[in-house]
């Protein structure tokens, strides 16, 4: 099989894309052939040694696909080959060839294509998982989104409007706002332009946001805290400015609000069968046309580090997917 492969941490550009054996399945796996796989903010960090793990090198990024099952190892009974599969790898899916535990492997729901398949679990997880679940975000309420143009932002605007919430969506540019208005946003701000903390004293008549959405970081985070309703909640999913901000915990105090931290990969591993009914709520929204993926443009396989790139340069609203099965 081809797969793009790491072999030393560093930029996305050292990837390289080689032969390797065909996996086998341990008794509890399943061997994908993976036809799509959704390019994520945790592969341009994986490959640097920069994530919350490092695999032995030569490992594929890749933390999610979906694909053809090829074969199952002997104690695996709910799926078998030749099933349509989303599966969660953490990493190994810019592959043509996948192996995964198996209790990561769903079944693909009909109707579904492989691309729109391999670009929703991770980001429309995520943004379930952080709303319903750490911040209980309740109808009525006013929910900020930071960085909200890309994956996980735009899942979130999506989410935050079923459950009932106003969204504010801020990113940093007319371009990408604009992306987030088709997907749901009631209210934008470009923060390249503006000043976020007296837009959102405006937006929300000084009394503050009730939930923040918070995949950036950086000098944002303490903007938003500050920004933050009584009884507010700030989710803290990650840091693609780069930066992780140090922020004056005296404000959680003074503002009787949470802080609260999100890692879905963990919760995914900890709590699966919470994951697969957050999967089974998702998978039935999307369904209904509740929520829409916006898949921003495919790669081949030869391609792979070229879409990390674009990533990493936060040059993507929505997400990209690499499609393995093409060279």
């Amino acid at each position: 099989m081809k797969a793009l492969l790491c072999k030393q941490w560093g930029l996305p550009e050292t990837l390289t894309l080689e032969d390797r054996p065909d996996p086998v399945p341990g008794d509890n796996d399943a061997v994908v052939r993976v036809q799509a796989a959704g390019v994520n903010f945790p592969d341009t960090l994986i490959v640097q040694g920069k994530y919350q793990f490092k695999p032995e090198f030569p490992f594929s990024p890749g933390g999610e696909c979906a694909g053809v099952i090829e074969s199952v190892g002997a104690k695996v009974k709910h799926v078998k080959p030749g099933d349509k599969v989303i599966c969660f790898t953490g990493w190994g899916a810019f592959a043509q060839l996948v192996v995964a535990d198996a209790r990561a492997v769903l079944p693909m729901p009909e109707g579904l294509d492989f691309v729109t398949a391999s670009s929703f679990v991770m980001t429309y997880a995520t943004s379930y998982h952080a709303l319903k679940d750490r911040a209980k975000l309740k109808a009525g309420e006013t929910l900020l989104v930071l960085g909200a143009s890309g994956g996980v932002g735009l899942a979130a605007i999506e989410i935050g409007k079923v459950l009932g919430a106003r969204v504010i969506a801020a990113a940093s540019s007319a371009e990408k706002l604009a992306v987030c208005k088709e997907h749901g946003a009631d209210e934008l701000i470009d923060y390249s332009k503006e000043d976020l903390k007296e837009r959102l004293k405006a937006l929300t008549g000084g009394k503050g946001v009730d939930v923040t959405y918070d995949p950036v970081g950086g000098p944002y985070t303490e903007v938003a805290l500050r920004s933050t309703a009584w009884r507010g909640r700030l989710l803290v999913i990650g840091f693609a400015n780069g930066e992780i901000p140090r922020i004056p915990v005296n404000l959680a105090l003074l503002k009787g609000c949470d802080i609260v931290g999100v890692f879905w990969g963990d919760y995914a591993k900890r709590e699966p069968m919470n994951n697969l009914a957050d999967l089974r709520v998702l998978i039935g929204w999307l369904k209904e046309g509740k929520l829409k993926p916006h898949i921003a443009g495919t790669y081949p396989l030869s391609r792979g580090a070229e879409a990390i790139r674009l990533l990493m340069d936060r040059r993507v609203s929505g997400k990209i997917v690499v499609t393995p099965q093409e060279i």
